[in-house]
């Protein structure tokens, strides 16, 4: 035991023992964790969980490697208040892949950790891992603004990114259900999702992402359709706006019946014009008879 602390004492001089002149490192202070082994039925995934798609290959490959080498990283939990269980922090993936490779039981560390605290480590953790799909971190990065208070600025410093990738990512929640899915399930990069944004309405957006997944659009290229698809005039809106009020409606009925004509009125905020289609002088002459008379 003496040699022992002698050693740690040697080694506790730090770069002054190593490099003459050099200034003595600080002290190391140690860190004591609650390991612990607990059965597996015990441990339960994370309710806000930022990560939700897990790759069935990836699993089964971590399965294969645990049953050889066994779980080397331990998941991090902490106490579910009121219960004898655990829910999952970080490491729900490992914890997938022990189930798959048999195990009754793992070992685990235990933190304590508010519903906040333990959200925002599984969010790095996925984070510095890239274990999240855009979308994915896109809403965990929402979950955090919205839920929690914190400001874009806030998030970046804590999972270590910039304002504005985090802004980018934020974006994402703009696009459609339908293209949100295109990009979790890897069939449009998180640069073409954003591109597929300029587009416009949720219509314009569906069909250009189905152009990029079907024709392999390069995300300048998907920029440039985009520009072009948010110029183009909406018929839909078009026809919108033309289509006269009931009111408007009745009245065009009345002035037919009256003229014997088709009739169409333009109205615009209470403004506009009355037109009267004939298709001979006959019809013309008739029409002014009873206009006129």
């Amino acid at each position: 035991m003496n040699d022992t602390r002698k050693g740690r004492k040697a080694l506790g001089k730090g770069l002054g023992a190593l490099i003459p002149g050099a200034s003595p490192s600080r002290p190391v202070t140690p860190i004591y964790r609650d390991y612990l082994t607990v059965p597996i039925e015990r441990i339960h995934p994370q309710a806000n969980q930022p990560r939700r798609k897990f790759d069935e290959e990836a699993l089964r490959g971590l399965a294969e490697s645990i049953e050889e080498q066994g779980l080397i990283e331990p998941p991090v939990v902490r106490r579910k208040a009121g219960t004898d269980g655990f829910e999952l922090i970080v490491g729900e993936r490992r914890w997938r892949a022990a189930q798959k490779a048999g195990l009754k039981e793992i070992p685990v560390v235990v933190k304590d950790a508010s519903d906040a605290e333990a959200f925002e480590m599984a969010l790095v953790e996925n984070v510095q891992r890239e274990d999240l799909n855009a979308i994915e971190e896109a809403e965990a990065l929402h979950y955090l603004i919205e839920e929690r208070g914190y400001t874009q600025a806030q998030v970046a410093s804590r999972i270590g990114r910039n304002r504005s990738t985090v802004a980018n990512s934020l974006r994402l929640l703009g696009l459609p259900p339908e293209v949100r899915e295109l990009v979790i399930d890897a069939k449009l990069s998180e640069g073409h999702g954003r591109a597929v944004l300029q587009a416009g309405t949720p219509a314009k957006m569906i069909a250009l992402a189905r152009a990029v997944v079907a024709r392999g659009y390069s995300v300048r290229e998907t920029e440039r359709r985009a520009r072009a698809a948010a110029s183009e005039k909406d018929p839909d809106k078009k026809k919108q706006l033309q289509e006269p009020s009931p009111e408007v409606k009745s009245l065009i009925e009345k002035l037919q019946r009256a003229v014997g004509a088709r009739v169409n009125i333009e109205d615009k905020k209470g403004k506009g014009k009355i037109v009267i289609s004939y298709t001979n002088y006959d019809e013309l002459d008739g029409i002014l008879n009873k206009i006129l008379t």
